[in-house]
């Protein structure tokens, strides 16, 4: 039996090593220690999952129980070590149900893929895989090049792909891609002023102070706007791809798993010359809030906030500037994990991602059970909006604790931000998630009445 006096000395004791584990993992540079918000999340015995747990959720020929390990991220996040790997799993780069030998297979050809691709970047841009990186522009808009300092002049330009390309590198490395135009005063005011950027990424760690760190991470957002031309760069993509730079050596396993994270965000990035991809997520945001908080929804409409461009910033990179790097992680792998669906890896592999599947599984008690805790309400009740993330349900339930101080002190558009603002290194993720499962229930309990 163990006395109280022990258990607290037990737990304090826990504690201290989880913190210092975290600041080995993760060090932050001493002169940025004051400026960088509080970090919350400490690997907890017994319910963050650990490398010892996630060994022991593999059968012998590699598959992997899925559900377990679900149980005990929800419960308590992923432990530094294994963080990696396990994201691999909820961005769904590899399939629970396949063997070692399979994954390693699948992986060799990604790396390999990737290879290709960065080599068909270097013969038009020889400074990618150089250690070094771009940041002034090395082309003009007529596709004329632009002699640069330490960077091989470029003679002819192939194509137009090519061009458009270019003209965005330097943008990566140091200014980033603004939003359109008739979102600028959104981008300044609610994303980050300062342009998320290569440059600016993640300042606070000491891993960032190696310019080789700096352009490996610089290399995949190239190689991925040169793959996917279509979404190209834009401000934000940044701050979703550095952590995986950090968590993966191999630079190629990074950019998988940089893109698969994509593959569920790369629609708010989508601009035309009229609007942006998130004003989708904000549309559903509005409409969780008229549901669940109509008095709130009112007062926020007359203030001219019912468009909710205030959560803008919180949507484009899922909430990097209201946790610290370690609980934005947390929040992250959390928020993935009550998200899961077990169709996502093939339908990321097939590019079939019909609802008909989904609503066939819903059937299957046994693959319900793979499903996080998000993704099987909703798939019990039949919703199936793509834009309504488990992140819009966070916000939703921020709102609805900040409601009261919201009615009776914002007196405009500035007051709303000003107050969503206090969340800043104030708010728990486990909280804030369970609290958006709470929202969640409410609003599909509402709309299957209206």
């Amino acid at each position: 039996m163990v006395c109280c006096g022990a258990k607290k000395y037990i737990k304090m004791f826990f504690k201290a090593v989880g913190t210092e584990e975290l600041d080995a993992f993760y060090p932050i540079r001493p002169e940025s220690v004051a400026n960088v918000p509080k970090t919350r999340f400490r690997p907890r015995a017994g319910k963050t999952l650990s490398e010892r747990r996630w060994h022991a959720a593999f059968s012998g020929d590699g598959h992997l129980d899925m559900a377990k390990v679900l149980r005990r991220i929800q419960r308590g996040g992923i432990h530094p070590s294994i963080k990696g790997v396990v994201w691999e799993f909820l961005l769904g780069c590899f399939d629970p149900e396949s063997s070692f030998d399979d994954r390693n297979q699948l992986r060799q050809e990604r790396r390999e893929r990737y290879d290709t691709w960065k080599t068909e970047c270097q013969n038009i841009v020889p400074v990618i895989g150089s250690g070094k990186f771009i940041t002034t522009p090395i082309i003009t808009h007529d596709g004329q090049p632009i002699e640069v300092e330490g960077v091989p002049v470029i003679s002819s330009i192939p194509e137009k792909k090519a061009t458009q390309w270019m003209l965005l590198l330097h943008q990566i490395g140091m200014y980033g891609v603004p939003f359109h135009a008739q979102l600028i005063q959104i981008s300044l005011t609610y994303v980050d002023s300062r342009g998320l950027d290569v440059v600016r990424t993640d300042p606070s760690l000491a891993f960032y102070e190696s310019e080789t760190n700096q352009a490996k991470l610089w290399d995949i957002l190239a190689v991925y706007s040169w793959m996917d031309n279509d979404i190209g760069y834009m401000q934000g993509m940044n701050d979703i791809c550095s952590p995986m730079v950090i968590l993966f050596e191999n630079e190629a396993d990074a950019f998988w798993c940089f893109e698969r994270a994509m593959r569920r965000l790369r629609d708010n990035f989508r601009s035309d010359t009229t609007s942006i991809g998130v004003q989708s997520q904000l549309v559903t945001l509005s409409q969780v809030i008229k549901t669940v908080d109509p008095k709130l929804h009112q007062h926020l409409e007359e203030l001219d906030g019912g468009e909710y461009l205030f959560a803008f910033r919180m949507l484009m990179v899922l909430f990097r500037r209201e946790f610290s790097f370690i609980d934005s992680l947390y929040l992250w792998e959390v928020m993935w994990a009550m998200e899961y669906n077990p169709h996502i890896f093939l339908s990321y592999e097939t590019g079939d991602s019909s609802s008909d599947t989904n609503t066939a599984l819903t059937s299957d008690q046994k693959v319900l059970k793979q499903c996080g805790k998000f993704e099987r309400m909703n798939m019990q009740n039949g919703w199936s909006d793509k834009n309504g993330a488990l992140s819009v349900f966070l916000i939703a339930g921020v709102l609805e604790t900040k409601n009261k101080q919201i009615l009776k002190e914002a007196k405009g558009i500035d007051d709303v931000v000003s107050i969503m603002g206090d969340i800043v290194g104030n708010l728990d993720a486990k909280r804030a998630c369970e609290n958006a499962l709470r929202i969640q229930n409410k609003y599909l309990k509402k709309a299957k009445k209206q």
